[in-house]
């Protein structure tokens, strides 16, 4: 652990900060007992202080969990707090309940919920309800209601506005959403490249989705199951469709190590969460990696990794969004839709671009000075 860490984790031992409890316990030596962040014993000095990331962890180091706080549970009590707030939000979905409601009923100050939910679950409590909704609406679109009918029993109401925040949680209208992507146009072409087969699909408004694959016929299947009733069009030839045929190449232009960016338009929707997953991992610059807990602590949200790795899985514009930058803590690649063998290679010959124009930069004489 860093300095930095271990400086942060401190201060949380010292304040007795219950919101820490099951981030890592704290183990002391000279009396072989390892504790919560909260546990209401006597302070340690700060020299006889080890951190662990569990206890798992401080056991295996020799030392006995703290009998007066209990480390080994795994329910923290704020774990415990974001349950039953999630419970209250989940039974009274329709009710639109207040922050200062919510936090009454599960017994803890609003700023104090807020900061807390939106640090477990990556998401603030209205945004947890907004995406509960839209999973509502989509089960009863699914089913067949009628538009009004389905935003109606979602909780959304009958005012535009409701509409309107309906659409941005489903990225198109709900009309288009019930009828399986009907009315949405969706041009695509397939071509080699230097990972395999690679499919790149659009709508008017941008690039939908980028795809790699051994063979066209599983691209197009997996393209046709997102919107099953979309008006979707492959390119052949070498005419037409010239914003496509130039996102095609951009993208193949970056496979092939011309390029270090894919600068093409997309139309991509994701709950706020996902969005801002996203937008973190355009920021990972070229021929670096993150970790899913460094990607987590980047959006304030250090305890949401489990929700940046499902992030990650649902991004449909692979490479253009470069979810395969993100690995394990430990340094493993971890799981890539496309195969762990594509994403190795993408990283190695991302890591070999910047590491020679790295040395391209400094010059010989730099060079020789090493």
């Amino acid at each position: 652990m860093s300095a930095r860490t271990d400086a942060s984790r401190w201060n949380a031992v010292a304040a007795r900060d219950r919101d820490h409890d099951g981030e890592f316990v704290y183990a002391v030596r000279t009396t072989g007992v390892y504790c919560r962040p909260s546990c209401a014993s006597r302070r340690a000095l700060r020299a006889n202080v080890r951190f662990f990331e569990d206890g798992s962890a401080a056991e295996a180091a020799g030392f006995r969990a703290c009998k007066r706080c209990e480390p080994r549970s795994t329910e923290s009590a704020t774990t415990r707090v974001i349950a039953k707030a999630r419970a209250y939000l989940d039974a009274h979905i329709d009710a639109q309940p207040a922050l200062a409601t919510l936090a009454k009923a599960v017994g803890m100050s609003a700023s104090h919920l807020q900061r807390t939910f939106k640090r477990e679950m990556g998401v603030s409590p209205r945004q947890y309800v907004a995406a509960l909704r839209a999973d509502r609406l989509k089960a009863h679109l699914r089913a067949g209601a009628t538009v009004s009918r389905a935003t109606f029993d979602a909780g959304y109401g009958a005012s535009s506005r409701a509409y309107h925040a309906a659409t941005e949680q489903l990225g198109m209208t709900p009309g288009a959403y019930r009828r399986g992507g009907k009315g949405v146009h969706i041009r695509y072409m397939t071509a080699p490249s230097a990972l395999g087969r690679l499919l790149v699909a659009a709508t008017d408004r941008g690039v939908c989705a980028v795809t790699l694959g051994d063979d066209d016929v599983t691209l197009e299947n997996a393209l046709n199951s997102e919107y099953p009733q979309s008006t979707r069009r492959r390119v052949r030839g070498t005419r037409g469709d010239d914003d496509l045929r130039a996102w095609v190449a951009a993208v193949r232009a970056y496979l092939e190590g011309v390029e270090r960016e894919i600068a093409v338009p997309l139309d991509v929707a994701g709950t706020p969460f996902q969005e801002r997953v996203w937008q973190a991992l355009q920021r990972i610059p070229f021929g670096e990696t993150r970790s899913y807990t460094q990607v987590a602590e980047s959006i304030a949200a250090p305890t949401a990794v489990r929700a940046v790795a499902s992030a990650c899985a649902r991004n449909r514009v692979s490479l253009v969004i470069p979810c395969h930058r993100v690995v394990r803590g430990t340094g493993a690649l971890g799981g890539y839709r496309w195969g762990l063998a594509r994403k190795e290679r993408l990283l190695a010959r991302e890591h070999g671009i910047a590491a020679r124009r790295v040395d391209a930069s400094e010059g010989p004489a730099t060079r020789a000075s090493r």
